[in-house]
């Protein structure tokens, strides 16, 4: 049903206030230079994990398990993802999507079988092609994402990647604004790993300037930095 690319028996961060697994597709149809799951990139994984012995697991945690997400590389890449969320809905567990919002219809498709989603916004629309290799349209399909996730009623986060090579200071205040603009209620700002990047050259400290977090803070009711360290 799903091309798996590794799963995490138990978090207690995935899947705000549950305790979750995490299901991990594989494939992704952008390159993000500052990516760090790039094994999760190629439509298929060296080491598979299949969705059977995922689902035999779930079901011997029912009751110590409050959820599951699932996460990528990019979910809403796999036609088998609809079916996936059904059968974990049918165990008595919540569903979560981590998304980048590649593909808005298919998004649509699956809004009414989540109870939470974190999808990424990486920039403005017109940001994303420098980022991605995704060319203009991957802004464009992002930020459609993002209307159709705010228009569901889904609770749902925001998350920004952060590193300053990419995202200056003034270009993050931008963004911010858009979001809070397009009904963004909770954001939260995710520090980049140095040293496991796609692109190599992505090397400089990306500690978050505390003036940017409190003037951040001040634009949306909830508001949070995930440090890398």
């Amino acid at each position: 049903m799903l091309e798996i690319g590794g799963f995490t028996p138990l978090t207690t961060i995935d899947f705000p206030g549950r305790l979750a697994a995490v299901v991990f597709c594989q494939g992704c149809p952008w390159r993000c230079r500052y990516c760090q799951n790039t094994h999760l990139i190629p439509p298929s994984a060296a080491e598979p994990v299949a969705w059977g012995d995922v689902l035999r697991f779930l079901e011997r945690r029912q009751g110590l398990l409050d959820g599951v997400v699932f996460s990528g590389g990019e979910p809403t890449l796999q036609v088998g993802l609809a079916d996936a969320l059904l059968q974990v809905r049918a165990l008595g567990l919540a569903t979560g999507l981590h998304t980048a919002g590649p593909y808005p219809d298919r998004l649509a498709a699956v809004l009414p079988l989540l109870d939470w989603i974190g999808i990424d916004i990486k920039a403005t629309a017109s940001g994303y092609a420098a980022l991605t290799g995704g060319g203009e349209v991957s802004g464009a399909r992002a930020w459609e994402s993002l209307r159709r996730v705010v228009a569901s009623g889904v609770a749902f986060e925001v998350r920004t990647t952060v590193h300053p090579a990419i995202l200056a200071a003034d270009d993050l205040l931008s963004l911010s604004h858009e979001l809070a603009a397009a009904g963004v209620a909770d954001y939260v700002l995710q520090e980049c790993v140095d040293g496991r990047c796609l692109d190599p050259t992505l090397s400089r400290p990306s500690r978050i300037p505390e003036a940017v977090s409190e003037a951040l803070s001040r634009l949306f009711p909830r508001f949070s930095v995930r440090r890398s360290g």
